[in-house]
């Protein structure tokens, strides 16, 4: 707060959070204490701040639990993991400072975020290395769950609109229509590689509070906004296996694994 009270911006972006989902269970308090109490505290620091034009709160689709069928952004939460639950109590939070303080506050939640540059546990660049190095990975749920993957260079074209053009209490929901499995998602990267789905997958069982899909009505965003995602699919995967391949002497290092830290 000493920096934007320096800085005086009229913009803030807030991308914080404590995102891993499955390991939500094993410290639930350490995810509330980062998404619920700490986002509450920053956020009753900014609504003082009479400098500020605009808030961005970045939240996710997993507030509203799984869904069936595509969803508008009034869609009640019901969420399934400590994650969803401490991301919902800040966006309850974050709605009543709105009404309370008429805090120029907006939301985004977008589908799966990937690009280059991923973190390596995340399912797609875990993937690549999986191939490129011989090893398997753990398909959870056999991949049933279904998925959009969104481009974070879509992503960040939207959140920067949200940010200018967006009224206080704006909530926009982030994805693209193409709609596939994990299971799919991981037999693509493979095609793309020339490789053998069986070579370099391990079926497992299911995590914990898992959602079966999040799928995501977009016209709020498409008619405010002005916003349409631009890349497909294939477009982030060539990316990601480009951007593998050409640092894979410092990646095949690395852990693929998500190591916690308090």
């Amino acid at each position: 707060m000493v920096l934007v009270e320096e800085w005086r911006p009229k913009f803030v972006a807030n991308f914080a959070a404590q995102g891993m989902v499955a390991q939500s269970w094993n410290n639930p308090e350490q995810w509330f204490l980062t998404n619920t109490q700490s986002m509450v505290a920053l956020q009753d620091r900014l609504r003082q701040c009479d400098f500020l034009d605009g808030y961005l709160q970045v939240s996710t689709p997993e507030v509203y639990g799984s869904t069936a069928s595509a969803i508008s952004e009034d869609t009640v939460y019901s969420p399934s993991t400590p994650y969803a639950a401490s991301k919902a109590a800040c966006d309850l939070s974050l709605l009543a400072f709105i009404k309370g303080y008429g805090f120029p506050a907006v939301m985004t939640r977008s589908t799966n975020v990937c690009g280059p540059g991923q973190q390596l546990y995340r399912i797609i660049p875990k993937m690549v290395l999986s191939v490129l190095l011989g090893k398997k990975l753990r398909l959870e749920g056999g991949g049933a769950a279904q998925r959009s993957f969104i481009h974070i260079r879509d992503v960040v074209d939207a959140q920067l609109r949200s940010l200018i053009h967006g009224q206080p209490g704006d909530v926009f929901h982030l994805a693209t229509d193409q709609v596939v499995t994990i299971r799919e998602l991981v037999e693509y990267i493979c095609t793309l590689l020339g490789a053998r789905f069986e070579d370099h997958v391990e079926m497992v069982k299911g995590r914990r509070g898992q959602d079966g899909a999040y799928v995501l009505d977009c016209r709020k965003a498409h008619t405010d906004l002005g916003w349409q995602p631009r890349y497909t699919l294939e477009d982030v995967l060539r990316e990601t296996i480009d951007w593998v391949k050409e640092n894979l002497d410092v990646l095949r290092n690395l852990s693929l694994d998500y190591v916690h830290k308090r």
